[in-house]
């Protein structure tokens, strides 16, 4: 114990250093947000919640310092390393003919919340607010009130711990929601396939002639010299060349499979940087340069991108090789070899942290196919919303039509944003937690990191979403007196997107100053 004290203390109190610019900043912040909040009946009581306060914020920061180091993905590398590390464990592989020898599935998360006092039961964020709910509106009014959250809004916070709704504005109505549609359809990803659940790309074996590359719907395979933790196109070129070779082959036909989806490839929203053709064979998400995230250019055909490079692999581990060519029919052909994802836990954490709309596009027709439906934009929305009835969460007022929100047809409500996110701490479904681990951390991780330099730095958890007109953020956060809510914040006819987002990250911020239940 003494050791581990030793190693720790010199790490926390670099933490604690690299926090006090932070939480000066912070608490210049929060102070006018408290000004007409009611005041402590002593100054004694003034000065034990300002320093609690400022002890916590210092604590979170060290935490976080702690927990890393954090890659440019948005994941802690000591996660990515066990990644690594089970390459070639067994595994629950999708699709039929998986690789033998293929990887095992890693332990559910535990319960985080439990020590909170998680909810037991089902959730309902319709019940009645709290005591102390008038207070919470006077802090929140005005701030979602503010003429840069456009001409409509809806909100909702919820005790994390007891389910019991605290404030709510509209919680029913359904309006765009963004990328905060990625909670959707991450809860129903992970409910209908389990965070253990991989995805594997196949190398099969046709009449001792033909070379078939199979698509498994791995949207994070990657054709990079460095893997970091993902499948790799390069690996599974060496592993099949050598398979290839026992067998007495050194000249090959390649073809490629994608015919476990179905439907356009193309979103609605058209040709996009932000967003591939969704195929079921596609590495480094189809993009044009070396990026692993943010917009570029796509290329037009993700899988014939794929197959190309995996041609050039084989040939360089010595097999001759001709083609690619589409092909169908490889379901039943003999697996030569094949590469797993890391789990979907892990999949979907990215996807939050980094709001990866390929990854959403790609679970949401995985949702599909284990759901029974085609695993096409129509079936994606179909299944997602069938899982998340299945959650017993509410769905009035909502509307699905992708995965990743860029859809702006899609309808989401504040109180279905709130119960996900209640329902993902729960101790009856600890499947879902990756759904909270993979929350951006404000000034931190993902789409948070260049926000909340002078509010709630590590306090709040959330899942941003912008479109054009549209902004919104839903996650949770910890308020002054220690509890954890769950909140989500909506606003439609947004002029100035930044102005638009202060305003929401202010909200957020003033919510963890408040004491107000």
């Amino acid at each position: 114990m003494k050791r581990l004290a030793s190693a720790v203390r010199p790490r926390l109190a670099h933490a604690v250093r690299t926090a006090k610019p932070q939480v000066t900043r912070l608490m210049s912040t929060v102070r006018p947000l408290l000004a007409d909040l009611p005041r402590p009946r002593s100054h004694s009581t003034l000065r034990y919640t300002a320093g609690a306060a400022t002890a916590g914020l210092v604590l979170a920061a060290g935490v976080v310092t702690l927990s890393g180091p954090w890659d440019a993905t948005g994941q802690r590398t000591a996660e990515r390393d066990r990644a690594t590390a089970l390459e070639h464990a067994r595994g629950a592989d999708h699709g039929p003919g998986a690789a033998a020898g293929g990887p095992r599935p890693v332990p559910s998360a535990p319960a985080v919340l439990a020590g909170l006092g998680a909810a037991a039961g089902p959730v309902d964020t319709r019940r009645a607010p709290a005591a102390g709910g008038t207070a919470l509106a006077d802090v929140l009014g005005p701030l979602l009130g503010s003429a840069a959250l456009g001409d409509g809004h809806t909100a909702v916070v919820v005790d994390a711990a007891t389910g019991k709704r605290l404030y709510g504005v509209q919680p029913d109505k359904g309006l765009t929601p963004a990328s905060t549609t990625k909670l959707a359809t991450a809860a129903a990803a992970l409910n209908a396939l389990g965070p253990d659940h991989r995805f594997t790309t196949r190398a099969a074996l046709l009449g001792g002639t033909r070379l078939v590359l199979v698509g498994g719907g791995d949207p994070t395979l990657t054709a990079h010299a460095r893997a970091g933790g993902w499948a790799s196109l390069r690996t599974l070129a060496t592993r099949t060349a050598a398979a290839l070779r026992e067998r007495g082959i050194h000249k090959i036909a390649l073809s490629y499979d994608t015919t476990l989806y179905a439907g356009p490839a193309l979103h609605p929203i058209g040709v996009n940087d932000n967003l591939a053709p969704v195929s079921a064979l596609v590495a480094d998400e189809g993009r044009t340069d070396d990026s692993a995230g943010g917009p570029v250019r796509r290329v037009a055909d993700p899988a014939l991108d794929a197959a190309r490079k995996f041609a050039g692999f084989l040939k360089a581990a010595g097999t001759d090789v001709t083609g690619p060519a589409p092909a169908r029919g490889a379901a039943h052909a003999e697996t030569v070899a094949g590469v797993s994802s890391p789990p979907l836990s892990t999949l979907v954490e990215r996807m939050l942290t980094n709001s990866d709309n390929d990854i959403a596009e790609a679970l949401a027709r995985q949702t599909a196919l284990a759901s029974g439906q085609p695993g096409s934009f129509a079936g994606g929305a179909k299944a997602i919303a069938g899982q998340l009835g299945k959650l017993g969460l509410p769905l009035t007022g909502t509307a699905f039509h992708d995965g990743s929100g860029l859809d702006r047809d899609d309808r989401l409500t504040a109180d279905l944003l709130t119960a996900i996110l209640v329902k993902a701490g729960t101790p009856g479904h600890p499947g879902l937690r990756p759904l909270l681990t993979g929350l951006p951390i404000a000034h931190f991780t993902g789409t948070l990191s260049t926000r909340y330099a002078d509010g709630a730095a590590g306090l709040v958890h959330a899942k941003t979403g912008t479109l054009t007109g549209v902004n919104t953020l839903a996650g949770t956060v910890v308020d002054r007196d220690g509890r954890l809510l769950a909140f989500a914040f909506l606003a439609s006819g947004t002029a100035d997107p930044m102005a638009a987002q202060s305003a929401l990250d202010r909200t957020a911020t003033a919510l963890a100053a408040c004491g107000c239940g």
